[in-house]
């Protein structure tokens, strides 16, 4: 049994659904992820934008960041923890990955220390959190959810449950907008 509860990663309230799945170290997803709170201002209450961590196999630390965003959705901050450790890691992403998906001076660093990386660039107790008992589940109900509505890449824009292959991370608000609400 746990003591804590995982926020979902939703901004905004309105009655229209937009469901992003982003891998926390992929550049693209890093374009995505930046338009979630100009969208929100710009729809107003009419969208609510939820996040999705979806991990990757060619992005070597995803599971890493996907844990460690996951157990701080779990803190007292929660949502707002959650984003802040994914702004972080897009913000430093150098520090995430691997050159060319394989190389570069990452492959000498532990799992330890790019937890530690993560806690300077955000200043949230991200080992704390990964740590917790249970936070895999959280993990798995993401990668659950993205493989029922056929999700195989990041980002991925879902709106009202309908995979939006029109809408892509290059584009700016304003395209997303009038896609999305018409």
């Amino acid at each position: 049994m746990t003591d804590w509860t995982a926020k979902p990663l939703v901004l905004g309230a309105g009655e229209t659904c937009l469901e992003m799945f982003l891998e926390p170290t992929c550049p693209f997803s890093a374009a995505a992820f930046g338009k979630i709170e100009p969208l929100v201002a710009r729809a107003g209450d009419r969208v609510a934008v939820r996040v999705w961590l979806h991990s990757q196999p060619w992005h070597l630390m995803s599971p890493i960041a996907c844990r460690a965003i996951a157990g701080v959705s779990t803190l007292e901050e929660g949502r707002a923890a959650a984003l802040r450790l994914m702004e972080a890691i897009y913000d430093r992403r150098e520090d995430f990955s691997f050159e060319d998906h394989a190389g570069g001076p990452n492959r000498r660093r532990t799992p330890e220390e790019i937890l530690s990386r993560m806690e300077e660039a955000s200043g949230l107790p991200v080992r704390e959190a990964f740590d917790r008992p249970g936070v895999e589940d959280i993990v798995k109900h993401h990668a659950k959810y993205a493989r029922q509505n056929g999700i195989h890449g990041s980002p991925t824009v879902m709106v009202g449950g309908l995979v939006r292959d029109d809408i892509g991370s290059g584009d700016d608000v304003e395209t997303w907008v009038e896609k999305i609400l018409g």
